[in-house]
């Protein structure tokens, strides 16, 4: 089962493309939170929330228990400067030597740019966001 994890931003449409494929983040999701942690930033996994249409996307999917809907807590949003902080320090070290994560690492570079990308607009939105995973 091949997982993703994208960005969702508050609100219905912020109003410009938010789609990241996230499957390379995904894919090496351990690597990249031991990288954060050793360059002194939040992992990406802490801004992770769960929210009842990522949930029910799941549940859809078979990766889920329905049960967990009535347990859900409200979803946590954060502040995309902090989210920036952490993908930009990740690139900044990546950009020199994406390989230290293997084959796929160009892909995982190119993934952070385009959170990077998402992140910076939605600052000039005034909006805030998390991340989500999927499972297909």
């Amino acid at each position: 089962m091949a997982a993703s994890m994208y960005i969702v931003v508050e609100g219905e449409d912020p109003g410009y493309d938010i789609f990241v494929n996230g499957h390379a983040l995904a894919q090496y999701e351990d690597a990249l939170e031991k990288l954060a942690l050793r360059l002194g930033v939040r992992p990406l996994i802490d801004f992770f929330s769960a929210d009842e249409n990522s949930m029910a996307l799941l549940i859809e999917e078979g990766a889920g228990n329905p049960e967990l809907m009535k347990k859900l807590p409200p979803p946590q949003w954060f502040a995309p400067d902090d989210g920036l902080k952490t993908v930009r320090a990740l690139v900044d070290v990546l950009r020199d030597d994406p390989q230290q994560l293997g084959t796929e690492g160009p892909q995982v570079l190119s993934e952070l740019l385009e959170y990077a990308r998402v992140l910076e607009r939605t600052v000039k939105a005034g909006l805030r966001w998390h991340l989500a995973v999927s499972w297909r």
